[in-house]
């Protein structure tokens, strides 16, 4: 079953118009900077606050209304079985294999998307 290594909610990922600005606002508010990493040209940030973590980037044109959110982030374990899990079950996803980013964190990420029926998009991440 798809959520057999699932072990809670990762992160929340939310385009930013401007990173920067984006990453004092959340500290205004008692979040913490994690860690601000490259991939490709862009940076992403990850702030947290508590249990809540939401990783913001640069690069994609946020919603700029209601709606901005654009995934929700689950961990997994093995994103291997996970992502076999999912195909088993026939499940809509957006990648034909399993992302990775290298340069996230000490190890990097791997990753795959599934979309809902209401077209949201749900992250299975793993760190590496």
């Amino acid at each position: 079953m798809i959520m057999d290594h699932v072990t809670g909610i990762s992160h929340i990922g939310i385009p930013a118009k401007n990173l920067d600005e984006t990453i004092r606002f959340y500290e205004s508010i008692g979040f913490k900077c994690l860690g601000i990493f490259h991939n490709g040209p862009n940076r992403c940030g990850f702030v947290a606050y508590q249990d809540l973590m939401i990783e913001t980037w640069e690069g994609d044109q946020p919603a700029l209304q209601a709606g901005a959110i654009n995934h929700v982030s689950l961990n997994t374990t093995d994103v291997d079985a996970t992502y076999a899990a999912a195909k088993a079950q026939g499940l809509n996803i957006v990648e034909n294999e399993i992302q990775s980013i290298p340069s996230f964190w000490d190890h990097g990420i791997r990753f795959f998307n599934i979309l809902g029926p209401n077209h949201e998009t749900i992250e299975f991440c793993q760190k590496l």
